[in-house]
């Protein structure tokens, strides 16, 4: 709101209660640095103010569990390599704003940020994930087919110039997202649990140098995190531009070659330090947040801030978003060799216009922010008020909680005909046609560790150590069609489908992250939306024995007709393999194989394609029932283990059938000329389940027990799909599948 401030009139997004606050807190009017610190601290984006009460319901503690949601990213115990304890990094955050008002810059920079928060925790960066949900792209004049193709560009510029391999992702089209697209961005690190670096002052700080890296901090991103509180409005759009980052690949790639040379001098030399990323609040909120973590304030010049442009007000020296830039807490005697490996070794100065490292301040005991800038001191506020947690009681009415289903309903049933009429349209639906036009600007490939790339299934692998046999799993999942009908319950599905997609390549799941993108918690169906899918990730993380140890809340996704995003709970899963010579790799693999299909069939139609295409307006969406997933997901895992399984495809969208598909694509593409002949029951349901291949059949019942399991068919020589006595050339469904993205993504 605009207020006047020694009669000068300053735009912040703060409501008249908060400004009240903090003048009574203060005793006095707040200076506009001041404004702008708390309008950036106390948005939605960096306080959770709305979203922080619930969260807490969500398991965060487990036997994997090295570091919890408290700091820039989560810490899973992955395994043991020569005597050393691994640990895989995980951030999971959202650029949703920015990217709907810069397509590109706006993606770009979701990737630099995310990269930024595993690096900060002493990580090796191995990894980037991209979940995206776009509007309709029919129209190629449309701004919504602008903005699918600038992310993409986007994350590919960036993601291929870091030399960071995009590993998973996924992709939905849905009007929900036409005027508010969601660009989710995950990033993966390595690192041994002995050399974690955190990111808060560390015990004894005292005293100790606060020391700014990287670019030279302009106007871009001033106001970006209140911005990205807030309702999108298009007669904004061109202030709203401001408020987007400029994204420097480049410099990044110099900046975290620097950083791991930084890393070896601090082990070598056994000397503790903190770490973080600038993202929102900039040099005062990074700032702030190290040093109110480990229990102490700082003491900030600007004047030591190194810029683009001489001259700049203070506020936006302070809160500006410009990327590509780190902070370290460092004992004095230390400080001058990292400026050095900073300015000197990795020549940063040379790289980009006044990029450096530099000391901006120190850490004191007292517990005060305090900013001076030419002499004068700008901001001086406890600490504590500052950056606590500060708590928004919204009213929301508790949505349905997950029940059973009416046994009455069934499944329908469908002719050989029927089958083969619906089977290429639910290929080439937007839900279920290949990615491959969008993912292929993607190097999967690049650190030349990668075992399953992205797009061959449906969880990306890649091997954590050179030369060891531990190897990560990663996919996302979150479908905005079930989103719509049953926020709880797409929440469960979001969680349970990660969970199979990365149980499908034999890694065991071992962590969950998530990013809820939600309309106006101002609106109380918008937000009781939000807190139902808390309920449904807690319910079903509880019930798989997970724990989130990562995520980020995306709220104000709507426009100003009213229209907010379908409701996306977004959820990623980390796996482990302690054996990578054990991946279960996609795709059909010898002919005579038999095809079992594990897992049971929901009567619920709601949100799938098969309904969609059908015209069918149930609102029941696929359930999940936990006990018999337990020993479905048991009987696989003790399959693999036993050798029986040679390929695995998770069911999603497009249903059973969709999936035995993919898994004939996914042998196409390996080179392997393979078709089904089905003959059981195979339908186009959604409910989580598995389509397995297996070469011994007698062992594999002997070990399926109580688990679900129907045998629908075996693999064929000839690249046919052959339902009973139907059959269509698996080249033509390829055909099919494939073309629908290739306009879009020429």
């Amino acid at each position: 709101m605009p207020l006047l401030v020694n009669q000068a009139p300053v735009n912040v997004a703060l409501r008249k209660d908060e400004l009240e606050r903090i003048a009574r807190r203060l005793g006095r009017d707040p200076s506009v640095v001041e404004l702008h610190a708390f309008d950036a601290q106390w948005s939605e984006h960096c306080s959770y103010k709305s979203s922080r009460h619930h969260l807490k319901k969500l398991p965060t503690a487990g036997s994997r569990v090295i570091l919890g949601p408290a700091e820039d990213s989560g810490i899973l115990y992955l395994g043991d390599h020569d005597g050393e304890r691994y640990g895989v990094v995980i951030a999971h955050e959202s650029h949703n704003h920015p990217s709907q008002v810069v397509p590109f810059e706006g993606a770009a920079t979701g990737i630099g940020g995310i990269v930024r928060d595993v690096l900060c925790m002493g990580a090796e960066v191995v990894a980037v994930a991209d979940p995206l949900r776009f509007g309709r792209i029919e129209d190629p004049d449309s701004h919504q087919r602008s903005v699918a193709v600038g992310v993409v560009d986007g994350i590919a510029a960036y993601g291929n110039a870091i030399g960071v391999p995009n590993l998973a992702g996924d992709v939905y089209f849905d009007e929900s997202f036409d005027d508010n697209c969601l660009v989710n961005v995950v990033a993966l690190g390595i690192v041994k649990e002995s050399e974690i670096i955190h990111s808060y002052a560390p015990r004894d700080a005292d005293g100790w140098d606060i020391v700014l890296v990287g670019k030279a901090t302009d106007a871009s991103g001033f106001g970006g995190a209140s911005f990205s509180s807030l309702t999108l409005d298009a007669d904004d759009e061109e202030a709203n531009k401001g408020a987007v980052q400029v994204p420097d690949p480049f410099l990044k790639n110099v900046l975290m070659r620097a950083s791991y040379r930084a890393f070896s001098y601090l082990r070598e030399h056994e000397i503790v330090a903190g770490f973080k990323d600038l993202g929102a609040g900039g040099v005062m909120g990074c700032s702030a947040e190290i040093v109110s973590s480990g229990g102490f304030g700082a003491d900030i010049n600007l004047d030591e801030v190194n810029v683009a442009i001489e001259g700049m007000p203070p506020e936006v020296i302070a809160v500006g978003e410009t990327q590509e830039r780190l902070l370290w807490v460092l004992p004095p005697h230390v400080t001058p060799e990292i400026l050095r490996i900073y300015n000197e070794e990795y020549t940063l100065p040379q790289i980009a216009y006044n990029a450096r490292a530099t000391i901006v301040g120190r850490v004191t005991k007292e517990k005060k922010y305090v900013l001076r800038h030419r002499g004068q001191i700008v901001m001086d506020v406890d600490i504590e008020f500052l950056t606590g947690s500060i708590r928004d009681e919204l009213p929301f009415t508790e949505l349905r909680p997950n029940e059973l289903r009416d046994e009455s309903i069934v499944y329908p049933e469908l002719s050989t005909d029927e089958i083969v009429e619906l089977l290429p349209r639910v290929l080439a639906h937007r839900a279920v046609c290949s990615r491959e036009p969008l993912y292929r600007r993607y190097d999967a490939v690049v650190r030349g560790m990668t075992v399953i790339p992205r797009g061959a299934g449906e969880a990306g692998v890649f091997a954590a150590v050179r030369g060891g046999n531990l190897g990560v799993a990663l996919a996302v999942a979150g479908n905005p069609r079930y989103g719509r009908l049953d926020p709880r319950r797409a929440a469960e599905l979001a969680v349970v489908e990660a969970v199979c997609k990365v149980w499908a390549t034999g890694a065991e799941p071992i962590g969950l992250t998530d990013c809820l993108n939600f309309g106006n918690p101002r609106k109380p169906e918008q937000y009781s939306e939000l807190v139902s899918a808390i309920d449904g990730l807690a319910f079903a993380a509880r019930e798989l024995g997970l724990a989130f140890v990562s995520g980020n809340v995306s709220l104000y996704n709507e426009s100003t007709t009213g229209i907010a995003v379908a409701a996306s709970p977004i959820v990623a899963c980390v796996g482990a393999i302690d054996d990578l010579a054990a991946t279960v790799t996609p795709g059909f693999k010898r002919a005579e194989n038999a095809i079992y299909v594990i897992g049971n069939v929901s009567p619920g139609l709601g949100g799938t394609v098969f309904a969609e295409l059908l015209g069918n307006d149930d609102d029941n969406i696929p359930m999940v029932e936990y006990s018999e997933l337990r020993v479905d997901l048991e009987l696989l895992r003790s399959a693999m283990r036993e050798g029986l399984v040679r390929s695995c495809t998770p069911v999603g969208a497009g249903g059973t059938l969709a999936a035995i598909a993919r898994a004939t694509f996914a042998a196409r593409e390996a080179g392997r000329s393979l078709g089904v002949e089905l003959a059981g029951e195979a339908y186009f349901d959604e409910t989580p389940g598995f389509v397995v291949e297996v070469d011994d059949e007698q062992r594999f019942l002997k070990l399926a027990g109580d688990a679900t399991v129907r045998r629908v068919g075996t693999v064929s020589k000839a690249a046919h799909f052959v339902v009973n006595d139907e059959s269509l050339h698996v080249e033509d469904l390829y055909a099919t599948w494939s073309a629908p993205l290739a306009e879009v993504y020429p």
